[in-house]
């Protein structure tokens, strides 16, 4: 009893340092005050500095304890406001003597001090924040200029808040199937939900992912200035916002990367008003349950919603210009979707049709129309009348207004900034753009947002002048449907194109989760793993995954195509037992490669035979 208040005090003593830990990024177990005579050098100024700093952070976190409350979050921001000032203060008086020196050499012989930083970054989605956050891990002095929300469509208007909308759709798809509960022996009354409940949960989602981007940037010293950032030459941006006189300048950067992103593409003939015929960008607001909704498109964004608007009680139909629906996914996993996902629930579709023309509504008053034409013929066939409408036709590159023309680039035809594989700016004569990348989006290389992020890493990497290219076939895609489905790599059809064309045989296997001892605790054995390779040489072409948690499994076989790794390595990776891991596992080990060639002729004769 005695020992428990100094058990106490140890305990919170070892909580503060490992909040400091881990704010820090580092494991060591040395104090605080060890970490800051380590980190802050010889310059005592920013030592004192950070000394308080440590003060003001320990006391902070004892205050909110007492108030019932971890204060280590709100404490550590403040800290690192602290030590941002003092490291500022640091790199200040170190570039004044580097000046000093250089002007008694003779003056700048060039470099980032000519600038006002050494990267800009237009653009904070997912791709500009990943590249700021690179940058400044390499001592680069980085700003950021954007025009509207930090974490761009992906945290505001895409990724993040459409996820909250699965994650509680989900929820109530599962208490309302009775069969599936009462076969665990779990009995549930009525279940309802709140629509506006709802709609709050992925609205404080994104905010609070939003704030915590922008608290990141902060803490790390990265300036961003609000505007619409356009070229003047190729180390000049100016900005600003139509309308505001307050807001607005110019800088110069050694280096400017674009990472404007992309924004909803709405076809020719289709006029949104916001409220009965909508983009994603709008239904994530979830301001009202339509009966029924057309969704134009079958790809992620649509697929995706048709799982949130059946879950809380609409109906669907699919509208598709192609002859079949998912036209993205490998046909084989298509076909097995379209059984889970779409044949279950309330969703029918049209193929090979477009929808030439549609007329808004009034919620509760007036349909929907959306006139269909034949995609081959061109000729009008049907008129559909709806309660709403949601346009999930894909997105285009937000690039207007960038000035390219100043450093001597333009965009192609579809509006994307054409790009060499090391994320370099292409001019009109086809070669890089000095000091000049894009990433994400903008450049349609591959547009989701974990994409822009590694290509952004890519670029500062070649920025440093560490020569860099992203392999693309390695970034896995998610459709977080229910049940899940993911992928990396190349479909069976276009592997055995590229087979063809490169006279190699193609190796397929398949696994599925009805023999996962896990999925089977969950009665969730619907799905199938399959995995396309080179025979010859074991190299993974493709994998494709529809089950439980698909989109967190794909990242074994994503992470092996990045690092080169075989069919044949991965049969000896070792995986826990019960998991939905082991699908993989089993997918694996399945695999079979042909054995190497033996030398023949003069070849074999030539080689030497061992004592």
């Amino acid at each position: 009893r005695h020992c428990a208040p100094q058990r106490e005090k140890k305990r919170e003593r070892e909580e503060e340092r490992g909040h400091w830990r881990m704010m820090k990024g580092v494991t060591t177990t040395r104090s605080p005050c060890s970490l800051l005579r380590r980190d802050s050098g010889v310059n005592t100024g920013v030592r004192r500095r950070e000394t308080r700093a440590v003060v003001a952070f320990s006391s902070a976190v004892r205050r909110e304890r007492g108030n019932g409350r971890n204060g280590a979050t709100a404490a550590s921001l403040a800290f690192n406001k602290l030590r941002v000032s003092a490291e500022r203060d640091q790199r200040l008086t170190s570039s004044k003597k580097k000046a000093s020196v250089c002007q008694a050499q003779g003056g700048n012989k060039g470099g980032s001090s000519a600038y006002d930083y050494d990267v800009c970054i237009i653009g904070c989605g997912v791709g500009g924040h990943g590249a700021a956050l690179h940058a400044v891990q390499q001592g680069l002095k980085t700003c950021i200029i954007e025009g509207h929300d930090i974490g761009g469509t992906c945290v505001n208007r895409g990724c993040v808040p459409s996820k909250a909308l699965l994650a509680a759709s989900g929820r109530i798809r599962e208490m309302q199937n009775d069969m599936h509960l009462k076969a665990m022996g779990i009995q549930v009354g009525s279940v309802s939900f709140d629509r506006q409940g709802v709609a709050d949960h992925a609205n404080q989602l994104a905010a609070s992912i939003q704030g915590n981007l922008k608290n990141s940037l902060v803490a790390l010293g990265v300036d961003i200035h609000t505007g619409m950032g356009k070229f003047v030459d190729n180390h000049t941006i100016s900005y600003g916002l139509p309308g505001r006189v307050d807001v607005g300048g110019q800088l110069t950067a050694r280096d400017i990367i674009i990472a404007t992103g992309s924004v909803p593409f709405v076809p020719p003939g289709i006029k949104i008003d916001g409220k009965t015929v909508f983009t994603s960008d709008h239904a994530l607001k979830l301001e009202w349950i339509p009966e029924w909704v057309a969704i134009i498109g079958s790809g992620y964004i649509g697929l995706e919603f048709s799982d949130v608007y059946t879950a809380l009680g609409s109906e669907v139909t699919f509208i598709e210009a192609v002859d079949k629906i998912m036209p993205g996914f490998d046909s084989e996993i298509a076909r097995i979707a379209q059984r889970t996902l779409i044949t279950p629930r309330n969703i029918d579709f049209k193929t090979g049709v477009l929808a030439t023309n549609v007329k808004a509504g009034i919620p509760g008053i007036k349909p929907v129309e959306i006139e269909l034409t034949d995609f081959k013929t061109k000729e009008k066939v049907d008129v559909m009348e709806v309660d709403a409408c949601l346009v999930a036709t894909g997105r285009v590159p937000f690039t207007q207004g960038l000035s390219l023309d100043k450093v001597g680039a333009e965009t192609d035809r579809r509006g994307f900034v054409p790009v060499s594989d090391k994320m370099e700016v292409l001019g009109k004569d086809g070669k890089p753009v000095p000091h000049v990348y894009c990433i994400g989006d903008a450049n349609g290389k591959y547009m989701l947002a974990h994409a822009a992020s590694a290509q952004g890493i890519s670029a500062i990497e070649n920025i440093k002048g560490r020569p860099h290219v992203l392999n693309h076939n390695s970034v896995p895609a998610a459709c977080f449907t229910h049940p899940e489905v993911s992928f990396v790599g190349l479909t069976e059809e276009q592997a055995r194109e590229k087979a063809e064309e490169e006279k190699f045989e193609v190796g397929v296997v398949k696994t599925s989760f009805k023999a996962n001892s896990k999925a089977l605790a969950e009665l969730e054995g619907e799905g199938m793993a399959k995995a396309i390779y080179r025979k010859d040489t074991g190299e993974i072409l493709g994998v494709w995954i529809i089950g439980l948690h698909a989109a967190d499994l794909i990242h074994e076989a994503s992470n092996a195509v990045a690092t080169n790794q075989t069919i044949q390595d991965l049969k000896f990776n070792v995986h826990a037992h019960p998991t939905l891991s082991e699908v993989l596992d089993e997918l694996f080990k399945h695999a079979e490669v042909d054995p190497p060639k033996k030398k023949t002729g003069a070849a074999a004769k030539s080689t030497p035979v061992a004592a």
